[in-house]
């Protein structure tokens, strides 16, 4: 791909996210807003790129992981919500306030940050800085999230009202959401421990509202939970690997085949992957039978070969567990990965492939002809999920829409 200049590039394919999108919102509730999980560049698809799309296509809103990335969406012309659901240093919720960034809550220590911030604050007589002091009038939005089983971020059930109360004293904080995350809701085999995390959410929001408080956005539902539970919809839909064409496991893709058959909204749903990683040959040669290949002499080639260097390795995320294990794509034939996978470079057999040459193209995940590569292959490979194979692919690299 000539076009691109790079010696190795990801493709994102636009029609796929809007695809994906679209499904989603098909089988949600019209009042239920499409929030879609672009944290870790997006699911390593690229941050900016996936985000517009997804917006143009019809999410809601987005939700990143860090300040940083909500910062990156605000340069980059986003002015839609944007809800950062993972920790945010305490010296640099200045800029979410700044920003209107909603912010998911379960520390003391924030929330009292947050306060000092967005209003006068009576032990030092003095106000914030002037770019605070701007949103002093206004209120920042915040989400609770509740701990109900996956013990990661969240405040413990019976500390949530303790927490509002908190929460309270300080008016310019408004709890626009509350919310929690499933721990095994993709292992549809067994829906009890989901059924009891969602139970405790419900206790939760019941106690709050009994003492007075209601919260308007709840939202507990991931990709599987969504496909699978509409009563985790509430009010918005949180879609992460999905959006990007990948089932969250192997029984919630088994589950959701079956309820096609039911017909139902789902009869017609499916998901189409959005991302194809490609790089070039840098070398060919002909190697004798016997010669080693690689760092540590780990594979010797058991007839005359010939070999081809990619100008990628494991600093590009090609993961160095596929080393002999790998294939990758070229003229739509799989191709062996030869010894360790090095730093910057990876050598492949295309002995039985047709003439290859330098600069052709080829496919390290993706389709290419009829044959294809995909994440779930790669990770089984190397004994991993998806997720990690798609989000480590380098940053750097560049993100083409096609």
């Amino acid at each position: 791909m000539a076009s691109v200049n790079q010696k190795t590039w990801v493709e994102i394919d636009q029609a796929a996210i809007a695809h994906n999108v679209q499904q989603f919102k098909n089988i949600i509730e019209p009042e239920v807003k499409l929030l879609v999980a672009v944290k870790a560049n997006a699911y390593g698809h690229g941050l900016v790129e996936v985000s517009k799309i997804a917006l143009a296509a019809g999410a809601d809103w987005l939700g990143v992981d860090s300040i940083d990335e909500a910062l990156a969406l605000r340069q980059a012309g986003v002015n839609d919500p944007i809800l950062i659901v993972g920790y945010v240093l305490r010296s640099r919720l200045s800029e979410a306030v700044e920003n209107g960034f909603r912010l998911i809550v379960y520390n003391r220590e924030t929330i009292e940050e947050l306060g000092k911030i967005t209003s006068f604050d009576p032990s030092t007589r003095l106000r914030a800085n002037s770019a605070q002091d701007r949103n002093s009038k206004g209120k920042i939005n915040i989400h609770l999230k509740i701990e109900t089983g996956i013990s990661r971020q969240g405040v413990m059930p019976e500390d949530a009202p303790k927490f509002v109360k908190l929460i309270k004293k300080f008016p310019h904080l408004n709890i626009e959401g509350i919310s929690t995350h499933f721990a095994n809701i993709e292992d549809t085999t067994d829906y009890s421990y989901a059924q009891k995390q969602l139970k405790t959410f419900q206790e939760v929001v019941s106690s709050l509202e009994k003492e007075g408080v209601n919260i308007p956005l709840k939202h507990t539902a991931n990709s599987a939970a969504t496909m699978l539970f509409p009563e985790t919809h509430f009010d918005i839909a949180r879609v992460g690997i999905s959006l990007y064409g990948f089932w969250p496991s192997p029984e919630a893709q088994q589950t959701v085949g079956e309820k096609k058959k039911e017909g139902g909204v789902l009869k017609d749903f499916s998901l189409q992957t959005v991302l194809t990683w490609k790089t070039i040959v840098a070398q060919v040669k002909d190697v004798k039978v016997g010669t080693a290949v690689g760092y540590g002499c780990t594979e010797r080639v058991e007839r005359d070969s010939r070999i081809a260097v990619l100008p990628i390795g494991y600093w590009d995320g090609y993961d160095r567990k596929l080393s002999r294990v790998g294939e990758v794509l070229i003229k739509g034939q799989r191709c062996k990965v030869l010894g360790r996978v090095f730093m910057n470079m990876t050598v492949v057999d295309v002995t039985d492939c047709e003439e290859v040459t330098v600069e052709d193209e080829v496919v390290l995940l993706g389709r290419q002809g009829s044959a294809e590569i995909t994440a779930d292959s790669l990770a089984d490979r190397i004994g991993t999920i998806n997720y990690e194979f798609v989000t480590r692919i380098n940053p750097l690299i560049k993100r083409v829409v096609v």
